[in-house]
C-alpha cells in the first residue's frame, strides 16, 4: 500500500517552559515558573502513561519537546508534508476561573510556537490556541496573530462551562471567520477547571471510563453549534473536531434531522437538515479510529456520512494511543485513502503541494 502524500492533523509538540516564561510579563512570570499554570487536569491514572515511551532520542530527549527532534524523528520518518501543531499544556489554561492569567499564558505559548518552531521547518502548521473562559481575550488573540502565515486555525478545549453554540463564544467564531481559520476543538480538559462534571451523569472513576465518554462532549457541541445558528451567521465558518472518534457521528444526525423536522419552530433560523449543514461545516480527524472486530463495520459506517469531505488523517503523536500513517491508511478502502490521508486537510487549511519535497530542498 503506498501513500504518495500525508497531511497530519493533530500532533501535540510541548514548548519549554523557560521559553514561555519569558514571553510573560510580571506579575504572571514568576507565578508561572513556580508552577503554578492553571487548573490543570484530571488525576486519573493511566498504565500506558500520557506520552508514549519509546518517543525519545538517542540521548534521552523528548521528541515533541524540540522542533529539530519533531522534524527528524517524527516528519522525516513518515514522510509527512504538513503537520498541524496543536500545542499541550495549554487546554485546561483556557478552563481558569481566572482569565487575565490565562489569556497572557495562551498568548506567551503561542509566541514560542510563533517565533521558534515555525520558522524551524516548513511544514509546520500551528493552531493558535485561545482561552473562551473569555471570548473577548480570545478573540483579541485571533486578531493579533490570526493573518499570521503559519497560523492555520484556533484551537479550543471541549471541556467548557456552556455548550459552543451560545451567544457568548460568537466573538471567537466572527474573529476566526475573518481570517478564514477553522475552530479546532481537543478533548481532555472534561472535569476541569469551571468546566464542571466530565459527563452528564457526574464524575467517573477511572481513567477507561472517563476517555470512552469524551465523546459526549463533541456531541454536546455538535448540536450546540448547529441549533443556535452558529453556521447561519458565520457561513464561512469550519469546525474540525479533533480526536474524537468518528462511528458516533451518523446516529447522532439521524436523532438530529428527525426531532428537527417535528421541533423545527424551535429554531427559526436552521433552514435545512441540521446534517447537511454539518456535511458542509464539521470535519473530523481520525484518531482514535474505531477498530471493530469485524472490519467490514467500520467500513460500512464510512457509507454513511461524506467521509471523503469531512475526515482527516491524524496521529496524536505522542500520546500513548497515536496512530502512524501506515496504521491509520489500511482503514480506508483506496477510493477514499487520498481523500483522508492528505487532500481534505491540503484543503481546509490552504497547504501548496510538496510540502515534504520543499523541506528535503531546503536541507540541500
Amino acid at each position: 500500500m503506498e501513500i504518495t502524500s500525508i497531511i497530519d492533523a493533530d500532533i501535540h509538540p510541548v514548548p519549554d517552559p523557560a521559553r514561555v516564561a519569558e514571553r510573560l510579563p510580571e506579575p504572571w512570570r514568576q507565578r508561572y515558573l513556580s508552577g503554578n499554570r492553571g487548573p490543570g487536569y484530571l488525576s486519573y491514572w493511566n498504565p500506558n502513561g500520557v506520552h508514549r515511551a519509546d518517543a525519545v532520542t538517542e540521548d534521552g530527549e523528548r521528541i515533541e519537546g524540540s522542533a529539530i527532534h519533531l522534524a527528524r524523528h517524527f516528519f522525516d520518518v513518515y514522510k509527512i508534508d504538513y503537520g498541524i501543531l496543536n500545542p499541550e499544556n495549554i487546554l485546561s489554561i483556557g478552563l481558569s476561573p481566572e482569565p487575565d492569567y490565562a489569556a497572557a499564558q495562551a498568548s506567551a505559548i503561542n509566541d514560542v510556537f510563533v517565533e521558534e518552531w515555525l520558522p524551524a521547518d516548513p511544514r509546520f502548521r500551528y493552531s493558535l490556541a485561545v482561552t473562551p473562559n473569555d471570548p473577548e481575550l480570545a478573540a483579541r488573540e485571533i486578531h493579533r496573530l490570526g493573518d499570521h502565515p503559519g497560523v492555520v486555525q484556533v484551537l479550543m478545549p471541549s471541556g467548557a462551562r456552556i455548550p459552543y453554540g451560545q451567544r457568548v463564544f460568537h466573538p471567537i467564531y466572527a474573529a476566526a471567520a475573518e481570517y478564514g481559520l477553522p475552530v479546532a476543538i481537543h478533548p481532555g480538559t472534561e472535569g476541569v477547571g469551571i468546566s464542571g462534571a466530565p459527563t452528564a451523569a457526574g464524575y467517573p472513576s477511572s481513567y477507561l471510563e472517563w476517555h470512552t465518554g469524551l465523546v459526549g462532549s463533541f456531541i454536546a457541541h455538535l448540536i450546540s453549534l448547529v441549533t443556535e445558528g452558529v453556521f447561519i451567521k458565520f457561513p464561512e465558518l469550519k469546525v474540525v473536531l479533533v480526536e474524537g472518534g468518528v462511528c458516533w457521528l451518523p446516529p447522532l444526525l439521524w436523532r438530529l434531522d428527525k426531532n428537527w423536522r417535528a421541533l423545527r419552530q424551535t429554531v427559526p433560523w436552521l433552514d435545512r437538515l441540521p446534517s447537511e449543514i454539518v456535511f458542509e461545516h464539521v470535519y473530523l480527524t481520525t484518531q482514535p479510529i474505531e477498530e471493530p472486530d469485524r472490519p467490514e463495520h467500520f467500513r460500512r459506517m464510512l457509507e454513511m456520512f461524506p467521509a471523503e469531505r469531512m475526515l482527516m488523517f491524524s496521529s496524536d503523536f505522542p500520546h500513548w494511543d497515536g496512530d502512524t500513517p501506515d496504521f491509520a491508511a489500511r482503514n480506508f478502502p483506496a477510493d477514499l485513502r487520498k481523500r483522508v490521508m492528505h487532500e481534505t486537510a491540503r484543503a481546509l487549511y490552504r497547504l501548496p503541494f510538496h510540502g515534504n519535497a520543499s523541506q528535503q530542498e531546503a536541507r540541500g
